[in-house]
């Protein structure tokens, strides 16, 4: 791990992605996207995560790419161009956005200040995300050549509906945080003081639940954003309540709602 990408636990159960480049903006480097995707790779083999916090220092929450330093791509194969450099570059970025939803802990953004490029993706890749009020969303992509990477169209129009999405990756127009919030962009603005304490609230109401539950749900909600039919949503379902129901786990969460006491999970 870098001292660009730091980790640490705020509270049990919980572990805290920083984005730590605030001279810049938090913009990214080559070495910092291979150390988020080495970090996400950790905490999905860790069953003492339950749930993740990813946020930054500064007053930026993540400016995108760095476009002078960010260093060589660790993706460009030997011998090839620009183009097909560029093209396997992109490949290896879009692990990042994969590897968060396939995690199976929930992971809620904290967007402490302005989001732009992979920052934009970050955000809707999480699973919730809140803002502090004065964090302004901007598509900086287009500094690229192209308005969308990442997923950003597939996840965009999905949060906030296609003619929303396509007026937000069109213009690039700056979203503030509360009209993000209006929009579904975000799950809501908060004052920029409370935003850590907003998130802990979050995790420990994902944490009162089964962590095999909370690992099945939070699949189901994703694959189910493309089920081909609600028959096969509901299957899918169906056989996640199957799985979660067979631990020790759910048994334990029913004597402690009987018991009126916070469940002690064993992730058996």
């Amino acid at each position: 791990m870098t001292d660009t990408i730091l980790l640490d636990s705020p509270e049990e159960g919980v572990c805290r992605i920083t984005l730590n480049r605030p001279e810049v903006l938090n913009a990214f480097t080559w070495p910092m996207y291979e150390a988020l995707l080495d970090a996400l790779a950790d905490i999905r083999r860790d069953p003492a995560t339950r749930v993740v916090i990813l946020t930054a220092t500064g007053r930026g929450f993540c400016a995108g790419h760095d476009l002078k330093n960010a260093g060589p791509s660790p993706y460009h194969p030997d011998g090839v161009g620009k183009a097909y450099g560029n093209r396997h570059s992109l490949i290896g970025l879009g692990q990042i956005p994969v590897a968060m939803r396939n995690l199976p802990q929930p992971i809620v953004c904290a967007v402490n200040g302005t989001v732009a490029g992979v920052g934009y993706t970050l955000a809707l890749a999480s699973d919730m995300t809140i803002a502090v009020r004065s964090a302004k969303f901007i598509n900086t992509i287009h500094n690229a050549a192209t308005g969308a990477e990442l997923g950003l169209s597939y996840m965009m129009s999905r949060a906030v509906g296609s003619q929303r999405a396509a007026e937000l990756l069109l213009t690039s127009r700056p979203v503030m945080a509360d009209e993000a919030e209006r929009i579904g962009l975000i799950l809501r603005a908060v004052d920029d003081d409370k935003l850590i304490d907003e998130a802990l609230v979050l995790a420990r109401g994902v944490m009162a639940n089964v962590p095999m539950g909370i690992w099945l749900t939070k699949q189901s909600l994703w694959l189910n954003q493309s089920a081909g039919s609600l028959e096969a949503a509901i299957e899918l379902e169906n056989r996640a309540v199957a799985i979660a129901q067979a631990t020790e786990d759910a048994k334990e969460k029913r004597a402690a709602f009987w018991e009126k006491r916070q469940p002690k999970f064993k992730m058996e």
